[in-house]
């Protein structure tokens, strides 16, 4: 019996004996009165053994059938050994048929040596957040990635992937692999997308050096600018630069994301060079991204 136990057999044996009243127990229990008469009775019938619960010791109605569990161990160590819970968790349900919580998989992978719980994460301090923009296409924040996105299968190692999302829903309008951020890879990206979806009203971009002129002098002359700020000028689009990533968070975070999920993805679909990585994006991965965390704008017009 547990310590808790000991001292409810210990309160009940009193209400028994008449040194204490039901109710006196209730309160000293913090339980109602009916359920003290009901332990009473418990004891009364079966001793202090009646206070334990009858379910002790025996296993979980809802414990996964030793089978389907070896079947999930198997599954995690041979396609998904580096896959987050939530991750792995679809997967398995709409690749394999089995559909269990991630704290479900996430407990099978710390058994497994798979996950290692994570401590808390430290308070941060508070930073308000800007409200979105009322309209699509009013605002798209804009920014290129460098990171391993094929795992070496494109023969390259370090790919950039340029993406746009929208403010006002956090639709990611367009996204490309391409080899650099540079000049005419940003130029490309930004006709493509006009071509499809018109004219953004503003971009918000970092102070990268295609997109701001940050030497002293040119700080100090304003008539120093860019090549993409003299091309947004000329197409009526203003640029806006962020002073820190944390400004222009949603396509941090978008890149957060995608760095896991895209990678593991990609892996899984079998796509190994960037034309297929840019099909893969527009026909797949963008509308599944798009149709989860997007939000509706709060004007449609």
């Amino acid at each position: 019996m547990s310590q808790r136990e000991l001292d409810r057999s210990d309160i009940i044996g009193r209400v028994i004996l008449r040194e204490l009243k039901g109710v006196e127990a209730a309160k000293l229990l913090n339980l109602c009165a009916r359920h003290v008469k009901r332990l009473k009775a418990n004891v009364i019938k079966h001793g202090a053994q009646g206070l334990v619960h009858k379910s002790r010791g025996q296993p979980s109605n809802r414990k996964i059938p030793d089978k389907q569990r070896e079947q999930i161990v198997r599954l995690l160590h041979k396609h998904y050994p580096d896959f987050k819970p939530t991750h792995a968790s679809e997967k398995l349900r709409d690749l394999h048929g089995i559909d269990h919580s991630p704290k479900t998989i996430r407990a099978i992978q710390i058994n497994e040596g798979l996950w290692k719980p994570r401590r808390g994460k430290r308070k941060q301090e508070h930073r308000s957040w800007r409200a979105r923009k009322d309209r699509f296409g009013e605002m798209q924040q804009f920014d290129g990635s460098y990171h391993d996105w094929f795992e070496g299968r494109d023969g390259v190692g370090k790919a950039c992937l340029l993406l746009a999302i929208d403010d006002a829903t956090g639709k990611v309008t367009q996204a490309r692999f391409v080899h650099d951020e540079g000049v005419l890879p940003v130029f490309a990206f930004w006709r493509d997308y006009i071509l499809v979806h018109g004219r953004p009203r503003s971009i918000y971009v970092d102070k990268f050096s295609t997109y701001k002129m940050n030497q002293k002098v040119a700080v100090e002359n304003h008539e120093t600018r860019t090549q993409f700020q003299r091309a947004m000028e000329a197409l009526t689009i203003e640029d806006i630069s962020a002073h820190s990533p944390e400004a222009k968070g949603r396509v941090e975070r978008v890149f957060e994301t995608w760095q896991d999920r895209l990678v593991k993805e990609m892996r899984l679909a079998g796509i190994n060079t960037w034309e297929e990585g840019d099909r893969f994006l527009e026909d797949t991965f963008i509308p599944w991204f798009n149709e989860r965390y997007s939000v509706a704008a709060r004007e449609s017009v």
